[in-house]
């Protein structure tokens, strides 16, 4: 896929802005004598309690030749010390010195303070949770997963919205399905706050690192009493390959088989191939087929059923 001039133009405005925000372009990091790697090194150290130079390097994703020029400066300047070897005689491991705990704890102190002065304290509460969600996005979209646990949890004010608007584009973008895709979802969500508490209804947010990685629900299929109806799972994608759409149909089978339904169903599109897969794999089966035209697509419709 080639990239857009516009979006690498908007790529490196966005890196010239931070920079400057955030004070990179000073000659010491938050007045202190050392620059930004070496207070990346100071801050592990400090993190840790001790590791290697390797270990760091491989932390920061640094050249293991500037990690050594690096570390020796800041021995000559007594903030790091070599520690004796042991076990593993190729790895030399490192610490603060009390100098250097002393500078590790006026950097954090001086980090914590410009977050809070530069980023922060201008912003009224509504765009700090914009700012701290778009830096959460970053991490989710450019990072490797990390090992926070998967929350399964009820919706909380606001997110109903937020499913109906990033599913509508999601497909629009990976589907090319049009606005009546939307329309459609919109009244779907609307049906499930309107449905009453019994016959029994749950909808799931998986929620990860503090951001919405998916969601599914479990509504009342309307003509068929007894029977559950699987809906609007999905993943964002940047959370994809993780499980978590495996995770919310166990949950909503579950569920509906603690609750009494006799049996699950769910509509679907046979190029969702992904989705099929995790259905397939619960233990759901093909009941039948229709090939039908919506959302600006041709479209062959699938229905699957567990029965309990």
């Amino acid at each position: 896929m080639s990239v857009r001039a516009a979006d690498v133009a908007r790529v490196r405005a966005f890196n010239r802005f931070y920079t400057r925000i955030i004070g990179l372009l000073e000659e010491g990091m938050h007045k202190s004598p050392h620059s930004l790697s070496e207070a990346r090194v100071i801050y592990e150290l400090g993190r840790r309690g001790h590791a290697t130079s390797s270990a760091i390097a491989e932390e920061l994703d640094m050249d293991r030749g500037q990690m050594s020029r690096l570390v020796l400066r800041l021995v000559d300047q007594g903030i790091v010390a070599v520690l004796p070897r042991s076990g593993d005689r190729r790895a030399t491991p490192l610490a603060l010195t009390p100098e250097g705990d002393a500078m590790f704890r006026h950097l954090n102190a001086m980090s914590d303070a410009a977050a809070a002065s530069s980023l922060l304290e201008p912003l009224e509460e509504f765009g700090r949770r914009d700012l701290i969600g778009a830096m959460r996005r970053i991490e989710s979209v450019l990072g490797e997963p990390g090992d926070a646990p998967l929350i399964l949890r009820p919706p909380r004010v606001g997110e109903i919205g937020w499913l109906i608007h990033r599913q509508a584009l999601l497909y629009h973008l990976e589907q090319g399905w049009n606005a009546e895709f939307e329309t459609l979802i919109t009244r779907i969500y609307a049906e499930y706050e309107a449905a009453p508490a019994e016959p029994s209804k749950a909808l799931w947010i998986a929620e990860q690192d503090g951001e919405v990685a998916g969601s599914v629900f479990i509504i009342p299929a309307s003509e068929e009493p007894g029977t559950a109806q699987l809906r609007m799972l999905y993943t964002e994608p940047a959370f994809r390959g993780r499980g978590i759409g495996k995770r919310l149909v166990e949950e909503a089978v579950r569920f509906s088989r603690a609750s009494g339904y006799r049996r699950v169903m769910l509509w679907t599109q046979d190029c969702l191939v992904s989705a099929r897969r995790i259905y397939q794999a619960a233990g759901f089966t093909l009941q039948r087929e229709d090939r039908h035209q919506s959302f600006g697509a041709s479209l062959n419709g699938q229905y699957w059923v567990l029965e309990f």
